[in-house]
């Protein structure tokens, strides 16, 4: 359904991206390993329209994806560390995106529910811890109509019990059809809660790894990570020709 063909993207004179070429499996729960720096946040910023490549294509149904407007009703994203205004309340945020992807009223409180986020409802964003921050995030991405989901880092700034809720979560939506790829570095969380697992190595895909046994993967990463030169930044879009990175 989405597919990266030859994706080259170069950072501050640097390449980040070098060839990446991915088609996850559809309507599965495909993740998307590496050590920070790898290129994984930047693959998934690419698809979802927030950068400009220099050089190859994000496809969806095989055509590839056009104006930034249209990949929305294609592609849902949802950054590492989304922010929302200072001042704004839990539920008017969630408001805000319901209407925008047309949820109904028991869907807004559906996801309220799910997230934990019932006694929040009327704090500002501001007043948020980080896990807080990310279950909105979380609760937003659940009511959109997107059948491509994208998750960069999920479960980062989460306790285990809502990574474990998190992981469930996105077995059950890839069931009704959801294709989702998710970028993370947590390798010993994901263990055994995806359908397929990619290793991202210096901008490019190395190898398809075995989900359920990723803890041996781990002293690879690590000593790649460590033999590797260091990349410019992941978070930075100063290059011309760049969007700049939109949060929720």
């Amino acid at each position: 359904m989405i597919e990266f063909h030859n994706i080259r993207l170069n950072l501050k004179g640097q390449p980040v991206l070098r060839g990446f070429d991915l088609v996850p499996l559809a309507g599965k729960l495909n993740l998307l390993v590496g050590s920070n720096g790898a290129g994984k946040s930047s693959a998934l910023k690419v698809a979802a329209g927030l950068w400009r490549p220099d050089h190859g294509s994000v496809h969806y149904d095989g055509q590839p994806l056009g104006a930034h407007e249209k990949r929305g009703k294609r592609i849902a994203y949802l950054p590492q560390s989304p922010s929302f205004h200072a001042r704004l309340r839990v539920f008017d945020i969630l408001l805000f995106y319901a209407r925008l992807e047309g949820a109904s009223e028991a869907e807004l409180v559906s996801a309220l529910e799910r997230f934990g986020l019932e006694n929040h409802r009327k704090h500002r964003s501001a007043e948020l811890s980080g896990g807080l921050r990310q279950r909105l995030g979380l609760a937003i991405l659940s009511m959109s109509r997107a059948p491509v989901w994208l998750l960069d880092e999920p479960g980062l700034s989460l306790d285990p019990y809502w990574r474990q809720r998190l992981q469930s979560w996105l077995r059950t939506t890839c069931q009704s059809g959801q294709t989702v790829l998710t970028a993370t570095h947590l390798l010993a969380e994901w263990e055994g809660q995806a359908d397929t697992c990619y290793l991202c190595e210096s901008g490019r895909i190395e190898a398809a790894l075995d989900p359920g046994n990723l803890r041996d993967a781990h002293v690879r990463i690590e000593a790649n990570a460590e033999a590797s030169p260091e990349l410019p930044t992941e978070t930075s879009a100063s290059e011309p020709g760049q969007r700049k990175d939109m949060s929720l």
